[in-house]
């Protein structure tokens, strides 16, 4: 019998399948770098555009007029001693017939302050200062010194804590009020001056008054200063 021969079909020579091409994995990075530095400066533009007209925002005006010097005031005393004091006041105001959670206030201020000790010279008579036949002794007679008002320290003071009811609070938003922290200063310069009065504040500002004059009269030529005071017979 014949053999049949089979013959395999010949490769095809014609021009290959359309396929699509190999991804730039270096454009994609770009791409994406170059959407994130646009988004950027959107967000950046934006925010300054916001800034710069601040819709929103509050500007502060100072429409002062100037400072004008009404008068000016020799000084014929001495500042001879300075009291720095700290002081907590407790103020507690309470109704009759309603719970503190309804109606009362209590609050908690720290008031820091000073009082300054001086001794006026303006009231000095003519014998006030007398000097020995011998010009070697000089004796000065002086008033006791005095204190001054309380300067509170609106800087440094302030409300440690407060507690207020439901009323309080209310009137407290509706109502723009400073009596309250008025009481605090006026409270807390009181008592400050009552501490100062108590103390020896004067008593140093003598004796600083004392030493000042001495080493000023010494250096004049006295050999001796002899300091007297109002109440001294």
């Amino acid at each position: 019998m014949d053999r049949q021969t089979r013959h395999l079909p010949e490769p095809a020579t014609g021009p290959l399948p359309d396929q699509p091409p190999a991804r730039n994995p270096r454009r994609g990075w770009r791409l994406l770098a170059g959407v994130l530095f646009v988004i950027l400066l959107v967000v950046v533009g934006a925010r300054l555009t916001w800034s710069w007209l601040n819709p929103l925002g509050e500007e502060t005006i100072d429409r002062s007029g100037p400072v004008l010097l009404q008068s000016i005031q020799n000084l014929s005393r001495y500042e001879a001693a300075t009291g720095n004091f700290q002081v907590i006041v407790d103020l507690e105001k309470d109704a009759n017939f309603l719970p503190d959670a309804i109606k009362g206030t209590r609050t908690l201020f720290v008031g820091v302050g000073s009082v300054d000790a001086y001794v006026d010279f303006s009231g000095l008579s003519k014998d006030a200062i007398t000097v020995s036949p011998d010009g070697k002794t000089v004796t000065v007679r002086l008033p006791h010194a005095q204190l001054e008002k309380p300067n509170l320290d609106n800087k440094r003071s302030y409300v440690y804590a407060q507690q207020r009811g439901l009323f309080d609070r209310v009137s407290d938003f509706l109502s723009s009020s400073s009596q309250n922290q008025q009481e605090l200063y006026l409270l807390a310069e009181q008592k400050i001056g009552d501490t100062a009065a108590s103390s020896d504040l004067r008593a140093r500002a003598d004796q600083n008054t004392k030493v000042a004059l001495e080493s000023m009269l010494k250096s004049l030529g006295f050999t001796t200063v002899v300091i007297q005071y109002d109440d001294q017979s």
